[in-house]
């Protein structure tokens, strides 16, 4: 059962409509955004009905958010093996990554919350904030169909697609060292600890990385890790043309 139109207030039809013009969407019937902006807390509290919280919305949503941003990742990253898509998107489909995204297009100030949970900071709550776009997305699908959920989703995901595959290149060369030199070659790069240098509180650790056609380094680092990391980046670098 949907929330009855006559319990809207017109300033909450402005908020909700205000919401959208934010993101961008327009809701044929606003009962559905406005349920998926409600928590199970308000039923506990009397203020709805059993099932008049976003719970169902988020169990479709969930299943929209994660089919759209398999089919772009499947299509975009054409290259990249099964595993590494599926470490994408559990990456971006997440709750680390979901509640920032609520916070940024105002979805904390959008919830309706039973009075406990608004009292104990539910809405800066990341599962709650994360469940609520899953709401908004499957309220979306129902209310204007795959299509559009999809390019909602996708404008929530693309750049943090973007943001993950950056910041994994910048933070583990070495995975990405050793999936590039796997796929062309069928083996692992090699690292040698080269020499250590400095008393045993300044440690510097020197370490060459060896590969089927070629050797990079020495390069120095405060630990053997971060040399180890260094020369990755060195030999990423000259193997992808960066």
């Amino acid at each position: 059962m949907l929330l009855s139109k006559k319990n809207i207030s017109p300033q909450r039809i402005k908020e909700l409509t205000g919401f959208c013009k934010n993101i961008s969407i327009k809701f044929s019937n606003l009962n559905l955004l406005q349920l998926a902006f409600t928590h199970r807390s308000c039923s506990q509290d009397g203020k709805s009905g059993k099932h008049e919280n976003n719970e169902r919305l988020e169990f479709l949503g969930d299943s929209v958010l994660g089919m759209a941003t398999a089919a772009y990742l499947y299509e975009h990253f054409m290259d990249n093996p099964e595993g590494d898509l599926a470490k994408i998107k559990s990456a971006v489909v997440s709750e680390q990554a979901l509640a920032p995204i609520a916070l940024k297009i105002g979805i904390d100030k959008m919830l309706i919350l039973g009075k406990g949970e608004d009292m104990t900071g539910g809405r800066q709550k990341k599962a709650i904030l994360a469940d609520a776009v899953e709401a908004v997305i499957g309220a979306y699908y129902i209310d204007s169909g795959y299509k559009a959920a999809e390019k909602l989703v996708l404008s929530f995901m693309i750049p943090e697609i973007e943001k993950f595959v950056t910041n994994r290149g910048a933070k583990d060369f070495k995975t990405m060292l050793q999936e590039e030199h796997q796929k062309k070659y069928k083996s692992c790069p090699n690292y040698e600890l080269v020499k250590e240098s400095g008393p045993d509180h300044e440690r510097v650790f020197w370490v060459t990385v060896h590969l089927k056609n070629a050797s990079y380094g020495p390069v120095c680092g405060k630990s053997k890790k971060e040399a180890e990391q260094k020369a990755a980046e060195l030999a990423w670098k000259s193997l992808s043309g960066n």
